[in-house]
């Protein structure tokens, strides 16, 4: 596992909470990041991560791409789709209140997206993947930090929260990594799998910021700008790096 992709993982997402902080953000700011982060990791994963899963002739992965994507709908359940900006924040007898199932599921998530980058030997998908985690881990952070604020809870106890969530998909590099070098366990015929099943949760988040991009069917230039931007990002580091 490269220490450095880690730490740039768990940064980034440390940081772009922090700046919840630091600039005003209102849901029109959060949306065009979400559109961004939503068209970069669908056309990632379309132009070079899909085909990599089935260049190695296993018909049957489409079963673990379909595992994820109906893993991410159960997870989106209990996390109340803050991976793709939505927040709600619950109250109890009047008071706001931490969902914490809600955190429990973005941290599984997280720590799912991390598996495929500490198993991975291929330098060009590992950095893909990479940023792809990056630029899909602002606007969520940015939205965990806002939640927080508006359920009333302390600042530090905020970054406390933030930072548990941003160490997840690190965690989810060292086991896979870990695992991938013990010597009872060759993780290398599971890796395919497991990152079919990330693909799955990518494509599910991706389409859902996608649909969502356009409110009440009304075309936002603003956001397709956006979005093509997103789509060039992708086709750069697929065709490019």
């Amino acid at each position: 596992m490269n220490l450095l992709e880690a730490f740039i993982i768990f940064a980034s997402a440390v940081l772009s909470g922090m700046l919840f902080f630091l600039f005003p953000w209102n849901s029109n700011k959060l949306k065009l990041l979400l559109s961004l982060s939503g068209a970069y990791l669908f056309a990632i994963t379309v132009l070079h991560l899909i085909p990599e899963i089935y260049s190695t002739g296993d018909h049957l992965i489409g079963i673990y791409l379909l595992a994820g994507f109906f893993l991410q709908i159960i997870l989106d359940y209990f996390s109340q789709g803050i991976e793709h900006g939505h927040i709600h924040v619950q109250h109890h007898h009047g008071k706001a209140i931490v969902p914490f199932t809600m955190l429990l599921s973005l941290c599984i998530h997280a720590f799912f997206e991390g598996m495929p980058v500490g198993g991975t030997h291929n330098e060009h998908t590992s950095d893909m993947l990479v940023f792809g985690i990056v630029i899909h881990n602002i606007p969520i952070a940015l939205a965990l930090m806002s939640l927080l604020s508006q359920s009333g809870v302390a600042k530090s106890r905020s970054i406390l929260l933030l930072s548990i969530f941003a160490i997840m998909t690190p965690l989810g590099m060292l086991l896979s990594a870990y695992l991938s070098h013990a010597q009872t366990i060759d993780l290398s015929s599971y890796y395919q799998k497991i990152m079919a099943v990330v693909i799955g949760i990518f494509l599910h988040i991706s389409t859902t910021i996608l649909f969502e991009s356009s409110e009440n069917h009304r075309f936002n230039l603003q956001k397709f700008g956006v979005i093509i931007l997103g789509t060039l990002m992708a086709l750069g580091t697929v065709f490019l790096f």
